[in-house]
């Protein structure tokens, strides 16, 4: 009995479905492992991490200066010297017996 050859579309029906399965399933691999958020990127998110991380900290150590100078200057309570150090830097007023030294 001879055998009957395959059909070329039965056959290419039998392999579409597969094979369309399997470059899905390779996308999302090398998607996983080389895209913008794969595991080649962490090391980018971990420096980027970290520097915004240095960053906030160096912000919030100048908050922290402005707010105790904020309340050094409170007008209930000010802090003589520095409200009186304030007044001749905006004014630019010196004292006769005062000098200036600039600095760059």
């Amino acid at each position: 009995m001879p055998v009957a050859a395959p059909r070329p579309f039965a056959l290419i029906k039998r392999v579409a479905f597969p094979a369309i399965g399997l470059v899905i399933f390779g996308y999302f691999l090398a998607s996983a492992v080389i895209g913008d958020n794969g595991v080649m990127s962490w090391g980018e998110y971990r420096r980027t991490s970290a520097d915004r991380q240095a960053k906030l900290d160096g912000l919030k150590a100048e908050e922290a200066r402005l707010i105790h100078r904020s309340e050094l200057l409170d007008p209930r309570n000010p802090d003589r010297d520095l409200a009186e150090e304030e007044a001749r830097r905006q004014l630019g007023v010196v004292d006769k017996n005062e000098y200036v030294i600039t600095l760059d």
